[in-house]
């Protein structure tokens, strides 16, 4: 089973177990609650928001890390004016917890 989450203004296809890097979430430990936006489980496809009404998606907060650094120069010629910049950008490493589809009935 997995599913399409969104987060941070992407999206990201996700199992169970595993690991990735998305936009600051919050502290380390701490639960985070995704919002699933496609569910696909065995043969069964679920994409309507009344499907996943009781589709929940949840992740661990495992560490805070950053990106690599991006660095940027900007000039105007004949005038000597000149600035270097730098920037990093804060990224949340997340394990997904576990990914709970609603019993069919």
């Amino acid at each position: 089973m997995y599913a399409v989450i969104r987060t941070g203004g992407k999206q990201y296809k996700v199992e169970e177990g595993q690991t990735l890097d998305v936009e600051l979430l919050g502290e380390a430990g701490a639960e985070v609650e995704l919002s699933p936006i496609l569910l696909v489980d065995g043969d069964s496809v679920s994409a309507t928001p009344e499907q996943l009404g009781g589709v929940s998606v949840t992740a661990t907060v495992v560490e805070s890390v950053k990106e690599r650094k991006i660095r940027g120069f900007t000039y105007k010629n004949k005038s000597n004016q000149r600035r270097r910049w730098g920037h990093r950008q804060q990224k949340s490493r997340i394990r997904i917890t576990a990914i709970s589809a609603p019993a069919e009935g």
